[in-house]
């Protein structure tokens, strides 16, 4: 009895040495098919809902301007998305994520024109561990890309020329963007830095923002604005085709957010819903209140840049800010909102749409957010990210921006302001045998 309990430890040890040494010399196990489909799905469902935030930006620019501008407005958006995807597949892929192709320290390099996926398996399943394929990461990034010259069209609506709005949409999505996201989200020094922006607070939103600051200080405010050094109110023309913009908005944030897990990892997708939904939910009871009490009345409009001013916000912490820390950041953005919304009018920087208030401010407010809630992250970094990429986009869109100023010109003429871009650009109406014409 004795010797067969002997033999079976004897046995027993040797199995288990043997796995031991077998277990250390292979390769880690592979993710299966059935997970790596599943996380590609996940990435193209999140693409599509991206996809419909050019929607909402489209029908919430269009609602808060004038019905003579809505059709140029429009132009500009669908514009902005075929511009995008073309100028980010062309060069800007390359640039934010070229690999170690680095030129110039971990501030610029390029790994390539055009697309060009790694062949077989390399291409698809052992991609990116498994999360999806290149082709998914392609076209994910690349509806990002366009979002940051649509942040700027809203700014600047009815009064710029389309041709010169287009020419800086090229090269802002093409290099400006690209280069600043290459700096966190392609490995660059931000990321050395150990910066965080998960989904694009500053690398999405405050690029921009920065880009509208400029276009805005640029262009000067729209005719009838600012009168004998008094802000005078122009209304948007269709608050509810603003309101469906917004809510359009929200739902693209799900894919927005929930895609930057880069996975369908079931944890981390599901909390960054919870958490991208309860700031926004704060940002929007926040702002009005905020605005209810300063203006005497509930304005509608703040409140829909109160939701949006939440979803910016968290979009930097979706994925690290604790719950009660999403709702703060939340609360912050709804009431920064609208103190930005009357500092910017004090300034007498016309933004029709509350751009930069939204986007550029809500943008550094939730980028700082993440390194005062956040132990893992240090409030230098967050600042020294902001302040970076603030400089390199203000720099870069003047770059772009003067050359276009004094050669074919910004700003339409007078005349043509007041009269509509939809009729002098475009030469159609957006809602045939009620448009009218004035400088309101």
């Amino acid at each position: 009895m004795l010797k067969r309990l002997a033999k079976i430890l004897a046995v027993t040890a040797i199995i288990l040495i043997s796995g031991t040494v077998f277990a250390g010399a292979s390769t880690p196990a592979k993710i299966s098919l059935e997970m790596f489909t599943i996380n590609n799905i996940w990435m193209l469902v999140a693409t599509t809902l991206v996809f419909i935030m050019h929607l909402g930006f489209a029908t919430l620019e269009s609602g808060l301007t004038r019905t003579k501008n809505t059709v140029n407005i429009l132009y500009k958006n669908v514009m902005i998305v075929a511009i995008g995807l073309l100028t980010y597949a062309l060069i800007g892929f390359g640039l934010m994520y070229h690999g170690d192709s680095w030129l110039l320290g971990k501030c610029f390099g390029f790994g390539g024109f055009g697309l060009t996926a790694p062949a077989g398996d390399a291409g698809l399943i052992n991609y990116n561990g498994g999360a999806y394929t290149y082709w998914t990461d392609f076209i994910f990034q690349g509806m990002f890309a366009a979002t940051a010259a649509t942040i700027v069209s809203g700014a600047v609506a009815e009064r710029i020329k389309l041709d010169s709005f287009l020419i800086f949409s090229a090269f802002y999505v093409a290099l400006i963007y690209p280069i600043a996201g290459s700096w966190g989200w392609g490995k660059g020094w931000l990321d050395r830095l150990h910066f965080h922006d998960f989904a694009g607070s500053t690398f999405v939103h405050s690029v921009g923002g920065w880009g509208a600051l400029v276009a805005v200080m640029l262009l000067g405010p729209r005719i009838g604005k600012y009168v004998n050094g008094k802000s005078k109110p122009i209304w948007g023309h269709n608050m509810p085709l603003a309101t469906i913009g917004t809510l359009l908005l929200w739902f693209g944030w799900f894919g927005f957010n929930g895609g930057s897990v880069l996975s369908a990892d079931p944890q981390a997708v599901s909390y960054v819903f919870v958490t991208t939904c309860l700031a926004a939910a704060a940002g929007i009871v926040a702002a009005s209140l905020t605005s209810w009490r300063l203006q005497k009345h509930p304005d509608l409009s703040m409140v829909l840049n109160g939701c949006l001013a939440g979803l910016v916000a968290v979009t930097a912490g979706a994925d690290v800010l604790s719950i009660s820390a999403a709702i703060i950041v939340g609360i912050s953005a709804g009431i920064i909102v609208v103190l930005a919304v009357f500092m910017f009018d004090s300034l007498q920087l016309d933004d029709p749409v509350g751009a930069l208030s939204v986007h550029l401010v809500c943008g550094i407010w939730g980028t700082l957010a993440v390194g005062l809630f956040c132990q893992e992250y240090s409030f230098l970094s967050q600042l020294t990210g902001v302040i970076a990429v603030g400089a390199f986009c203000v720099l870069g869109a003047v770059a772009i921006f003067l050359p276009i100023k004094y050669t074919i010109g910004l700003r339409m003429p007078a005349d043509d302001e007041i009269r509509g871009l939809d009729i002098c650009e475009h030469g159609m109406e957006s809602y045939h045998g009620f448009q009218i014409f004035t400088n309101q």
